[in-house]
């Protein structure tokens, strides 16, 4: 696969997501159009090109959704929705709420609560152990 084009159209990043998890699954085929008209293309993270580019162990992996740039930069977890918001004028008030002081920390904690407690399949690979149960785990350190 060539880097920079699929099926003979530019990539501005690839846009990974859990192909395991019925969550994830459903807000990328929601939003794969949004994002295809932009330049994203939406690949599991389970991907092989994927994993063997990221590098990461399976347990890091499928711990939160990705952004990766051609040329192997990478944003994750709420760091990439924000920079996907950017993109998208109906999205924008999220990346004009990062830019407030305190808030990236927040919006972080927010998602990785929200990425804990998703509902996946019996494939899905995320760790129960990983999630947490009631309202005190918003306030826990990372």
């Amino acid at each position: 696969m060539n880097a920079t084009t699929t099926d003979k159209r530019f990539v501005k990043a690839w846009v990974l997501y859990d192909g395991d998890c019925s969550v994830c699954i459903r807000l990328a085929r929601r939003f794969e159009n949004v994002l295809a008209r932009r330049g994203f293309e939406l690949l599991p993270l389970q991907t092989p090109w994927v994993r063997e580019r990221l590098g990461l162990s399976d347990e890091q992996l499928l711990v939160e959704m990705r952004l990766l740039f051609p040329d192997g930069k990478t944003f994750a977890g709420a760091d990439a929705v924000v920079h996907l918001s950017r993109q998208i004028w109906w999205a924008w008030p999220l990346w004009a709420i990062s830019c407030i002081p305190g808030a990236m920390p927040l919006l972080r904690r927010g998602y990785r609560w929200f990425a804990n407690r998703r509902h996946c399949s019996s494939a899905c690979r995320v760790e129960s152990h990983r999630r947490h149960h009631g309202a005190t785990a918003f306030f826990d350190m990372p």
